[in-house]
């Protein structure tokens, strides 16, 4: 999970992961969908997406073809998914609480209501 955090720090490099998601792509072609970024930088991301786990890589002739991996981004979801889960919990317990407050507040103590009740008798209202 960590290299794929590392991998994923890099702007350019959600961007390349984002073109290969879509469908395959030879370098090349990602080189020229960034358009400022060398051929150089282009195949440093790639490497380090493809050391992480994030993209594939076939050779097709003298051409490289990358595709996204969805699988290596497996236990970062995984992670960020039970992350969550806790906040949601929390945030259900939160809304219960809140709710069992408002319940108790519109309903008058058993006491007020009695005292309430006999002073009415009394002065016949």
């Amino acid at each position: 999970m960590d290299a794929s955090l590392l991998a994923l720090a890099a702007p350019r490099r959600r961007e390349i992961l984002a073109l290969v998601r879509r469908r395959e792509r030879s370098a090349g072609e990602i080189h020229r969908a960034l358009g400022e970024v060398t051929f150089g930088a282009v195949s440093q991301h790639l490497g380090v997406l493809q050391g992480a786990g994030l993209v594939s890589v076939r050779r097709e002739g003298r051409r490289r073809i990358y595709r996204a991996r969805p699988e290596g981004l497996a236990p970062l979801r995984q992670w960020l998914e039970s992350m969550w889960d806790d906040a949601l919990a929390s945030l259900k317990q939160l809304a219960e609480a809140e709710e069992r407050q408002r319940e108790t507040k519109g309903k008058p103590a058993a006491g007020r209501e009695r005292r309430r009740g006999r002073e009415r008798g009394r002065d016949g209202r």
